[in-house]
């Protein structure tokens, strides 16, 4: 079985984080394991053939090693690249459901179109049309 890299998040709010990631991105809801009160233990996201994880942020042994963007000054670490069919459609329909984009939508010098944005907790996420693959 070929590798598959799922990137991982944590969120202080992950119900409302998943709501978002479906409305403004299109993942599809996999698997959700709630905990107590509105905390989620882990959930399972997808896009086509591709997974993200997530939970809620937590005082545990990941929660040690991996925090929300707020919790680290509002930067990130890491962010994910995302193909899409249609940059332009995509980046009308996360704009419509709130993402704040920070890298405008445009042509880019390596090939492709794209814009990168953030989620309402501060991840970055990238949204393009170049697939180094093809």
């Amino acid at each position: 079985m070929p590798a598959k890299i799922m990137p991982t998040m944590r969120y202080h709010d992950a119900p409302a984080a998943i709501d978002f990631l479906v409305r403004a991105f299109g993942f599809e809801k996999r698997l959700v394991v709630p905990g107590e009160g509105r905390a989620i233990v882990h959930a399972e996201l997808t896009l086509g053939d591709d997974m993200i994880m997530l939970g809620s942020a937590a005082d545990d042994e990941l929660g040690r090693l991996q925090k929300p963007p707020r919790d680290v000054g509002g930067v990130c670490t890491q962010s994910a690249y995302v193909v899409v069919p249609d940059a332009d459609a995509h980046h009308a329909r996360a704009v419509a459901a709130g993402a704040k984009v920070v890298m405008p939508l445009e042509d880019k010098g390596y090939g492709g179109r794209g814009y990168g944005c953030l989620d309402p907790e501060g991840h970055l996420w990238h949204f393009g049309t170049f697939d180094p693959w093809k």
